[in-house]
């Protein structure tokens, strides 16, 4: 079973326009599309969502620029549209298509709200996306293991800030059980949120968390959905960009079923600009990210990363990609000639041409193309036109953007934020009923000789945790007045 042809061959001495095609069965075997800014990557990746779609399985791709939009769109027929695709043969099967989309988007502007929870993230990629040391991210573990033992949800990053008020009062007590807690990393920790908050990564969390089949659907035509995260806002922090979108593997790898090889994947999932995935990666995350691409395939899930060069993406990941476009790469350095040399060696080589320098002198729109064969292997490189897209190329529509959003069956179930009792109500709920019990001790009808004012340790301890709850819930309100409402 194929794709339809998102790739076709230019003209060839013995075989002109014969189509280079992904094997629908070997999709799951993971990709590349490699090569220097404007050779022309995002309009393979538009093609290849295009085809993936018409094939019935669902894409997720993040937009990093704005203009993949455009797949919601049918094309207007640019001039170099139809010049390329009369160039390569391919009239007949050209139409202009619009595609089933759903737009998302972290922060809510051009998208559904896209979200998940504080404890759905856990400890290991929140301290990513904090950037925290070894000791911090130690404290945050404790954190998360204390609110596991008194049972306290942690939804939003309210609950995770009174969660840390509640570990600072008890550092004495967790630290003899669970190492140093020390005041000055869950400082530390909590800078480090209001930074996020500043970013406005606080939506990112709360609910409705997003539920992972939604980026399975099929349209009623029995295309797959075109799942598209806008990015541009989101790459400006392009630390919470990358452990975004690892999270959502991990989730995809950790909750789908083993189903084997099948006649398609369930999902197919583009990670542009992939290089920010693992810089400054710990090797612990790296070895994650490389057992989750070995392993998730198997669960009907493919997996294509996007980037300049090959060389950034580590060699164990680069390895399990089956499927390989590759466009120009520009050789102004020594490095870069190096760089070049290597990613021509992991090519079946073609005798018809010498595949490091050809990598030099493709033009935009250009790619040498490997995809594998019915056996399995790698085919024979070869150059390749790539065809042009079915949908708009550039941006959509902000009236079709907006239509499409409104329009969306999930629109009812993502639009509204949902404040259900989590740790940040019961913390200070907690703390409320001990002033009360604390201040019915203290009353008494009966005159009695006049006692102390000095507090006791309880009674400090009591007025410390609710002041602290207090000037927080005081200083999220403020936060509404003069900036915009959270909650």
């Amino acid at each position: 079973m194929y794709l339809p042809p998102t790739f076709i061959s230019g003209p060839a001495p013995t075989t002109p326009h014969v189509p280079e095609v992904l094997r629908l069965k070997y999709a799951n075997r993971h990709g590349l599309i490699a090569g220097a800014t404007g050779t022309g990557k995002t309009v393979t990746l538009q093609g290849m969502a295009e085809s993936f779609s018409r094939a019935g399985v669902a894409v997720f791709l993040s937009d990093v620029k704005g203009d993949l939009s455009g797949l919601a769109q049918p094309s207007d027929m640019p001039d170099f549209v139809t010049e390329r695709a009369a160039k390569i043969g391919f009239t007949d099967q050209f139409r202009a298509e619009a595609f089933p989309v759903a737009f998302w988007d972290i922060f809510g502007d051009k998208g559904l709200p896209l979200r998940t929870t504080i404890s759905e993230m856990g400890p290991v990629l929140l301290a990513r996306i904090l950037e925290l040391n070894d000791t911090q991210e130690g404290v945050l573990n404790i954190a998360f293991r204390l609110a596991d033992e008194e049972g306290l949800l942690l939804l939003d990053l309210d609950d995770l800030q009174s969660l840390l008020v509640f570990v600072g009062e008890k550092a004495s007590e967790l630290s003899l059980q669970y190492g140093n807690v020390s005041k000055a990393s869950i400082g530390a920790i909590q800078r480090k949120l209001l930074q996020l908050e500043d970013q406005d990564g606080a939506k990112f969390f709360g609910e409705p968390a997003l539920d992972l089949h939604d980026f399975m659907a099929i349209a009623p035509d029995g295309r797959g959905m075109i799942n598209i995260l806008n990015a541009e806002r989101l790459m400006q922090t392009p630390r919470l960009y990358a452990t975004f979108l690892l999270w959502l593997l991990s989730e995809l790898f950790e909750d789908l079923p083993e189903i084997g090889d099948t006649d398609k994947p369930k999902l197919v999932f583009f990670f542009d600009e992939a290089h920010l995935l693992f810089d400054g990666a710990p090797k612990s995350l790296l070895d994650k990210i490389e057992q989750v691409v070995k392993l998730i395939r198997s669960k009907g899930v493919g997996i294509y990363f996007v980037t300049q060069n090959p060389a950034d993406i580590p060699e164990a990941v680069l390895s399990q990609l089956g499927n390989r476009v590759q466009h120009a790469l520009r050789a102004f350095t020594p490095q870069q000639q190096k760089d070049i040399k290597l990613a021509a060696q992991t090519y079946r080589e073609n005798p018809d041409f010498n595949v490091a320098d050809a990598i030099t002198d493709l033009g935009v729109g250009e790619a040498l193309v490997s995809t594998l064969e019915k056996s399995g292997q790698p085919s024979i490189v070869q150059k390749t036109l790539i065809r042009p897209p079915f949908s708009r190329v550039g941006v959509a529509d902000e009236t079709v953007r907006t239509q499409r959003i409104a329009n969306s069956p999930l629109h009812s179930k993502y639009a509204t934020t949902i404040n259900r009792e989590s740790a940040a109500e019961l913390l200070q709920k907690r703390a409320s009923q001990k002033i009360e019990q604390a201040e019915k001790k203290t009353t008494t009808p009966k005159q009695t000789p006049r006692k102390s004012t000095r507090q006791t340790p309880t009674e400090a301890f009591i007025k410390s945790v609710v002041r602290t709850i207090g000037n927080q819930v005081g200083r999220e309100i403020m936060r509404g007045i003069m900036g915009s409402i959270r909650r």
